[in-house]
Parts: structure tokens; C-alpha cells; sequence
């Protein structure tokens, strides 16, 4: 969905928040749109201070819609799904799960966790609203009525109630890959049992209301001249037939690998340098003998300890090549190179690992190195649905 590698800002619980480029621009427009109203809701107040007002606000709606998106991640945490990380974009935020849900009733956690939380945040503004301006006020701060004098912090509470309330509704439109749809998948898959059958549902249930999203931005376009208004509903209902299909071929595809593990795909008999050897040896006999641009380093009872390089390799001068030991030179194991072998191997198509240097290592539960998957293993899979041949 996103275009491309987006901007880490932190980890929380571990897990990668980042920002794609898109993001500042709805940003921009957020505190733009938000300054105008806090200007004529909020006539004593210096432009300064609405500035910052409209400022805080934009950046307390996008923490709420990491929220609702950590609630995804938290909740596909515990039940054993891997999140590649967390991205704030042009339509809100997304997690990235490493792999699909493998039941209905996990389709269905994972699928209200998000609402969920921006639930409990929506209520959470409306009672500190009403406990802090009383019921009378804070309707009037929620009806956006630039003619009601309220104050800062109950205009700031107003306008995150309200677009929580407005975020809750729009996701919880059975259309797929809304998290609404993504209910409706769980319900269709529990009633028929076939995870790809369920996608094909929800999917065609998402490319119907982004139709109607498409046919009301036509509409205002025609009836009210309004062309922002218009062309953001055309967009986002383009937006949404694209993901939909792309989400259900996307299923498909993985239905070839259902039930396929790293096992089934790997070489079992990998060439591995041990680590206390020494550089020279792992140039003549390692590089030069197979060429490859790095191999796995083992330890002296086969635990996966890091790999090595033949560039980094190389740099070292002649005369130390005889002296230092590969696991000195070597990248310890601490780049995400790792997998299990009883892993499925859908887990990996999200691996970011797996497509910078090609391939995996394999370890057992103790961490002894079993095998190497590589890219082409794994591609061989999804186009055949049967194991690959182990590479050379």
C-alpha cells in the first residue's frame, strides 16, 4: 500500500512506528484546516497560540490513530503474529503483519482491537469534555458552531471526540480492508471454513462501497462545485477498490504455501564457516571455492553466531588474514537474519532480511543453524505450491 520505505520516528514495545512521506502533507492540511476553525471559535486568542493549538490537536489525532493501530499490533502480538512494524500514512495508519491470521476467531480479535481502542479514546475526550465544561458546553464545542465561545481546551477536546467518533464509524464499515471488513471475513470464514473464499467475499464487499464513495464524489462534484470534497471521496473509493483486489489476490496467492513451513523449502545441508577460523582460511577455502558474496558463521556445537562478508573479508590486510578469526570480522546475529524452522512460510514475504541479502538462516528451538531458505526458495513456493529444490 505505501510507496516506499517510510521514516522511523520509534520503537514501541519493539515494534518499528514510522511515517511515510505522504503523512506530512495530510499533516500540513490537518493543522491548516484546524487553524482557520480555532481562529474564528476562538476570536480572544492570539494567532500564536491558535497555531499552536491547531499544532497539538493534528499531532494528538495522529497519536490516537497509532493507538488504534498498536491496539491491532498488541493484540496479533499475543496470539503469535509477527508485526513488521507500524506506518502512519496519506489515509490514517496501518500494521504490518509478517503473516495472515490463522483462524477466525484471531481475524476477528485482531480485527476489533483497533476500533476498540479509538472507542475508549473517543469516550475518554466526551468525559473530560463534559466534566471540564459541563454537558451544555462541550455539545455546543462538538456542533463546531464558530459562534459559541468556548474554551481552548474544550474546542481541542471537541475535535478529537469528534473525529474518533467519525474514524470508529468509517472503519467499521464491513468493506474490505476496512476493520469492518475485515469482521465481515471473520464471520464469512467461520461460517464456510475457507479462509480464501471468506477474503473473495469481503473483498467484493469493499469494491461495492468504494463504488459508493466514488458515485458520492461525483455527486458533490456535480451538485455543490465542491472539487476537494468531491475528488477526496473519488480518491479514497479508488483507493479502496485497489486494496481490496490487491488484498484479495494477494490471498490467493498465499492459499499455494497454506501449511508450507521453512522446512519444507530450505537447503538442509548449508555451507557454514566455523567461527574460529581464521580469515585466510575462510578466503581460500570458503569465497574463493563457492563464490558467494557471505556465508553463516556456526560456533563450535552448530549455534547460528553471526555471518560474514567477503568484502568486509578482504579488507583486512594480508598479513593479519592469518591472525584474526572470522567471528572478530563477522556481523553478529542481530539483523533479523534468523527464522524457525517450524515457521510458516508465509512469515517470510514480509521480511525485510530475506530481500537485502536473499536468504534466511534456519535455526532449531536451541538455535543450532538447520538450513538456509533463500529468496528464489521461497518464490519457486508461491509459484508452484510445492516445496523448491534446495539451492546449490
Amino acid at each position: 500500500m505505501l510507496g516506499g520505505r517510510s521514516i522511523q520516528l520509534a520503537k514501541v514495545f519493539g515494534i518499528r512506528i514510522g511515517v511515510d512521506p505522504s503523512w506530512f502533507l495530510v499533516l500540513f492540511l490537518v493543522i491548516y484546516w484546524l487553524t482557520g476553525y480555532y481562529q474564528d471559535a476562538l476570536p480572544g486568542e492570539s494567532n500564536s497560540t491558535v497555531f499552536g493549538l491547531a499544532t497539538v490537536s493534528a499531532l494528538l489525532f495522529f497519536m490516537s490513530i497509532l493507538l488504534h493501530e498498536l491496539g491491532h499490533a498488541v493484540v496479533a502480538i499475543r496470539n503469535r503474529i509477527a508485526i513488521a512494524g507500524i506506518d502512519l500514512w496519506l489515509f490514517g495508519g496501518i500494521a504490518r503483519m509478517q503473516r495472515d491470521t490463522d483462524s477466525p476467531g484471531v481475524e476477528l480479535r485482531v480485527a476489533l482491537a483497533g476500533p476498540f481502542v479509538t472507542f475508549v479514546i473517543a469516550c475518554a475526550c466526551i468525559g473530560l469534555g463534559v466534566v471540564a465544561t459541563g454537558s451544555h458546553d462541550f455539545y455546543e464545542a462538538i456542533r463546531f458552531d464558530t459562534g459559541a465561545r468556548v474554551s481552548a481546551g474544550a474546542a481541542m477536546l471537541a475535535y478529537l471526540a469528534t473525529v474518533n467518533v467519525l474514524v470508529l464509524f468509517f472503519n467499521l464499515i464491513p468493506a474490505f480492508p476496512l476493520d469492518g471488513g475485515r469482521v465481515a471475513r471473520a464471520i464469512a470464514w467461520w461460517r464456510t471454513g475457507d479462509r480464501a473464499r471468506a477474503t473473495n467475499f469481503a473483498a467484493q464487499l469493499g469494491q461495492l462501497f468504494s463504488y459508493v464513495l466514488m458515485a458520492v464524489g461525483i455527486y458533490v462534484l456535480v451538485k455543490t462545485g465542491d472539487f476537494i470534497g468531491g475528488a477526496w471521496f473519488i480518491f479514497i473509493g479508488f483507493f479502496l477498490r485497489q486494496a481490496a483486489r490487491g488484498t484479495a489476490y494477494q490471498t490467493a496467492v498465499l492459499s499455494r504455501i497454506e501449511g508450507l513451513k521453512v522446512s519444507d523449502v530450505m537447503d538442509a545441508e548449508p555451507v557454514v564457516i566455523p567461527g574460529d577460523s581464521t580469515i585466510r582460511q575462510a578466503l581460500d577455502e570458503y569465497f574463493l571455492r563457492y563464490r558467494w558474496p557471505w556465508f553463516p558463521v556456526v560456533d563450535g556445537h552448530g549455534y547460528l553466531i553471526g555471518l560474514v562478508e567477503r568484502e568486509r573479508a578482504e579488507r583486512i590486510p594480508d598479513e593479519r588474514q592469518i591472525v584474526f578469526k572470522v567471528q572478530e570480522i563477522m556481523r553478529p546475529d542481530e539483523q533479523g537474519w534468523r527464522v524457525r524452522t517450524d515457521d510458516p512460510l508465509e512469515a517470510l514475504l514480509a521480511s525485510e532480511p530475506l530481500r537485502r541479502i536473499g536468504a534466511l538462516m534456519a535455526v532449531d528451538s536451541d538455535g543450532r543453524l538447520r538450513g538456509v531458505v533463500t529468496l528464489d526458495q521461497v518464490r519457486r513456493a508461491l509459484q508452484s505450491g510445492v516445496p523448491g529444490t534446495p539451492a546449490g
